[in-house]
């Protein structure tokens, strides 16, 4: 008897999830995004997750971890740079003011413990200049950033 109501019950799951995620984003209007309501956690499992896991796990050497291992790239200028322009995160639909609240996120949930006393969260602005600048080989760039993590 319930076997009927099973493909409603999926569309309604769907709904919902929908639902939630477009509640992150902004209200209604022919713009969403000229008021966005950020969710760092749910942009960051939207957007980051499929590579670096929920818990911020990578899958090393190809994909570095995010946990523990931020604190000493960002607290150089070329290190903030480097994080936001990854190609991953650099490409995200994800507006500039909403990647850098996910990059602090990150960096203060899974790297609180290293970063340094004079630690600055990323500014929209940043991230923006950042991201104009694309990064066509990563990994080489990282090396060159990031010599002991390879």
């Amino acid at each position: 008897m319930l076997l009927p109501l099973l493909p409603l019950v999926r569309w309604s799951a769907v709904l919902a999830i929908c639902l939630v995620a477009s509640e992150t984003r902004a209200d209604a209007g022919t713009n969403p995004r000229a008021n966005p309501r950020t969710n760092p956690r749910a942009d960051y499992l939207l957007h980051c997750s499929g590579c670096h896991l929920a818990d911020g796990r990578g899958a090393p050497p190809e994909v570095p971890t995010l946990i523990a291992a931020l604190g000493p790239i960002v607290a150089s200028q070329e290190g903030r740079d480097y994080i936001v322009r990854v190609p991953g995160a650099s490409q995200t639909p994800l507006t500039d003011e909403q990647l850098a609240q996910v990059m602090n996120w990150v960096l203060t949930n899974f790297n609180a413990d290293t970063l340094g006393t004079n630690f600055r969260p990323l500014t929209g602005n940043e991230v923006g200049k950042a991201r104009r600048r694309v990064l066509a080989d990563p990994v080489r760039y990282r090396k060159t950033l990031w010599p002991e993590y390879d």
